[in-house]
C-alpha cells in the first residue's frame, strides 16, 4: 500500500525575545541555528545578531513551536527568552497591510512590536495610552505598526514600555528587519 505523502514544510519565523542585549542571554547565531536544525526544522536561516531565524517544520502549531523552541533554548544554552512564533502566511498578511508611506520620513523611527498570544487583543491600545500628538500605534492582529518622530521618542508610550510587564510579552523589529525577514520566508516557501 503506498505511504501518503506528507504535505509541504510550513515557513516559520522565529523571533527571540532580549538576546545578545546588554551582555545578556547571549548566544552565537551559529549556535541558535545547530539548536534549530537539532529540533528536525529544514532550511534554517538567522538574519542578523538579535534572533531572526526562519526554518520549515511540518508542525503547524505556533504556540507549541514557541513552547517548543523556548525549551531547547533553555535546556540547551542556558537562555531565559520569549519566543514569537509567525507563519510565512501571517507575515505576509502583515507586510499587505503595512500603509504605502509606512517608513517612509527619515525624520521619523518605524518599528513593528510583534506580540505574544497573551497580549495580541485590539484592547492593548487602552493599556499602552499612545499619545497622539507624538506617536503613531496602529494594532494589526499579531502586531503594532508604531512610529514616532526621532526628536518626541521620549515623550512616546513605548518609550515609557520597558519597565513595564506588557513589555515582557512582545518583541520588536524594526520595518527593514521585517521587511527582510518576510523576504527570506517568501524565497523559502517559494512564493
Amino acid at each position: 500500500m503506498p505511504r501518503k505523502s506528507e504535505p509541504p514544510p510550513k515557513v516559520f519565523v522565529a523571533l527571540l525575545r532580549g538576546i545578545n542585549v546588554g551582555g545578556k542571554n547571549m548566544i552565537r547565531m551559529s549556535a541558535l541555528k545547530e539548536s534549530f536544525e537539532g529540533m528536525g526544522f529544514g532550511d534554517v536561516t538567522t538574519y542578523i545578531n538579535s534572533g531572526n531565524v526562519v526554518f520549515r517544520t511540518q508542525e503547524g502549531d505556533a504556540r507549541k513551536l514557541e513552547r517548543d523552541i523556548e525549551g531547547v533554548l533553555s535546556k540547551e544554552h542556558g537562555l531565559d527568552c520569549k519566543v514569537v512564533v509567525r507563519s510565512f502566511a501571517e507575515m505576509a498578511g502583515l507586510l499587505k497591510s503595512l500603509p504605502e508611506t509606512w517608513d517612509g520620513d527619515p525624520l521619523r523611527k518605524y518599528n513593528v512590536i510583534f506580540l505574544r498570544h497573551s497580549v495580541d487583543d485590539e484592547n492593548i491600545l487602552n493599556e499602552l495610552e499612545p499619545e497622539g500628538e507624538v506617536e503613531q500605534v496602529v494594532y494589526l492582529p499579531g502586531t503594532l505598526l508604531w512610529s514616532a518622530r526621532v526628536s518626541d521618542i521620549g515623550r512616546t508610550s513605548f518609550h515609557k514600555l520597558p519597565g513595564r510587564k506588557l513589555f515582557q510579552e512582545m518583541t520588536v523589529r524594526n520595518t527593514n528587519t521585517t521587511r527582510k525577514l518576510y523576504e527570506l520566508m517568501k524565497n523559502l516557501a517559494g512564493a
